[in-house]
């Protein structure tokens, strides 16, 4: 484990672009948008049995993203100082995590999604246990993927959908029953890029 520490210390030391949905679907950029910032928690769980990330998945009454697998995380509000005080605070709300449990090791590139948010993602380790709660409003599931599953990068694959009415193409990472896919996957094989 203390080597998979040191993979995400030296990962994020290394120079890497931000991304974007756009990245694999460039003829679908817009030419003007108004991006609002958002943050997430990409949050790496000290285990017995290994390092483990911690994923939910969105509630399917949702207006936007119903049951997609995500990150703990949202907007930034104006009383959050910073994206790192936006992803705990949402941590906290989303699945019960305590900030005081979570050590900020940094930020990854940012990710502009379709919807116009641009995401800091911010990588912290969860050392301590705690009993994940998940939001009955927002989330119907928190569980884990191994670390090791998500930073490889032979487990990503490109497949496509039609999205208003234009193929798209996207990343998904599937583990187990869970489709990960979108800025989700599309956030995680940039970590997987840089921990190489």
């Amino acid at each position: 484990m203390r080597d998979e520490i040191s993979r995400l210390k030296d990962a994020l030391a290394r120079p890497a672009g931000e991304s974007s949905d756009f990245d694999l679907n460039p003829i679908l950029l817009p030419d003007a948008r108004i991006l609002r910032p958002a943050a997430v928690l990409v949050a790496v769980w000290l285990r017995v049995d290994g390092a483990r990330l911690i994923l939910t998945k969105r509630a399917s009454h949702l207006k936007h993203h119903p049951g997609q697998i995500a990150f703990p995380g949202g907007k930034v509000d104006a009383d959050d100082k910073g994206p790192e005080a936006a992803a705990l605070r949402e941590a906290w709300e989303e699945i019960g995590l305590p900030r005081d449990q979570v050590e900020v090791l940094g930020r990854l590139p940012s990710h502009e999604t379709v919807t116009n948010y641009m995401i800091t993602p911010i990588l912290g380790l969860v050392r301590a246990d705690f009993t994940p709660v998940p939001e009955a409003g927002e989330v119907s599931e928190v569980f884990t993927v191994p670390l090791a599953h998500v930073l490889d990068e032979t487990k990503f694959v490109i497949e496509g959908r039609v999205w208003k009415g234009q193929p798209r193409r996207y990343f998904a990472v599937p583990y187990g029953p869970h489709y990960i896919w979108g800025a989700t996957a599309r956030i995680l094989r940039n970590l997987a890029e840089m921990a190489a």
